[in-house]
C-alpha cells in the first residue's frame, strides 16, 4: 500500500507533518509527502487554490510512475481534487471530502472550524457540491492564518478551542478541524474539546486504506 500526500502549499513543514499523522494511523503503509513548491506558502482563498493548480498538475505523471494506489490532497480546501481525479492513474481524495465522509458515517450534526474568512467560501461550495451539507451547521473562520496554525503556540490552540466550543454550544455534535495545520494539535484540541474532533488527515489515511481493501 503506496499512499502519496500531496500538498498543495510550498511549506514543507507542513508536509512533513502530515505525514507523521498519517504513519501513525497506517504505520504498515507506505506514506510519502509530496510538496508543490510551485504554489503559495498556503492556501487561503480561491486566488491561492488558482495559484497552486498548474504545479499540482506537474505531479500526477510521478504518481504514476511511482505507482502510487491513492493520491491524497493534503489542504483542507481540497485543492485540484477534481481536476486531479479527472487524469489521474490512481484514486484522489481530499482531506477536507474525507472529513464529510467521516462526519456523516457518524450521523451526527457537524461544524467546520477554519482558518481565514477568505477560505470558507470555498469549503462551503465543497460541502454543497460533494453533497455533505445535510447535518453541517456551518463554518467559522477563526481568524488566524494557515501558517500561525501550523505552529500551534498556546495563544492559537487557546483561540482555536474557544471557537470550537463557540460550534459545539451551536448544537454540533462533532467539530472537523479545517486545515491540514491542525492536524498536529488534534489531541492538544481534543484535551479541551466537549464533542469529538475530526482531522482531514487521520480520516483521509483511513479512507484510503479501505479504498484499497475494497
Amino acid at each position: 500500500m503506496k499512499i502519496a500526500f500531496l500538498n498543495p502549499n510550498s511549506t514543507a513543514q507542513m508536509t512533513e507533518s502530515v505525514v507523521e499523522t498519517a504513519r501513525h494511523v497506517l504505520p504498515d503503509a507506505e506514506i510519502i509527502g509530496w510538496t508543490n513548491t510551485s504554489g503559495p506558502p498556503a492556501i487561503q482563498g480561491p486566488e491561492d487554490g488558482d495559484a497552486a493548480l498548474p504545479g499540482l498538475r506537474s505531479f500526477l505523471p510521478k504518481a504514476a510512475d511511482e505507482d502510487i494506489d491513492v493520491l491524497v490532497i493534503a489542504c483542507f480546501d481540497d485543492t485540484g481534487l477534481e481536476e486531479l481525479r479527472a487524469t489521474a492513474s490512481c484514486p484522489v481524495i481530499g482531506i477536507g471530502q474525507s472529513a464529510y465522509v467521516m462526519a456523516q458515517l457518524k450521523g451526527q450534526s457537524y461544524g467546520v472550524v477554519t482558518t481565514m474568512p477568505d477560505s470558507v467560501p470555498v469549503i462551503e461550495d465543497n460541502i454543497t457540491r460533494l453533497g455533505f451539507q445535510a447535518g453541517c451547521l456551518g463554518v467559522k473562520p477563526s481568524g488566524i492564518p494557515v501558517l500561525e496554525v501550523e505552529e500551534g503556540s498556546p495563544e492559537t490552540l487557546a483561540h482555536l478551542s474557544d471557537e470550537i466550543a463557540a460550534m459545539t454550544d451551536r448544537g454540533a455534535h462533532a467539530i472537523i478541524l479545517g486545515c491540514a495545520g491542525m492536524s498536529a494539535h488534534h489531541a492538544a484540541l481534543s484535551e479541551k474539546s466537549a464533542v469529538p474532533l475530526i482531522d482531514g488527515v487521520r480520516a483521509a489515511a483511513a479512507l484510503a486504506q479501505a479504498l484499497l481493501l475494497s
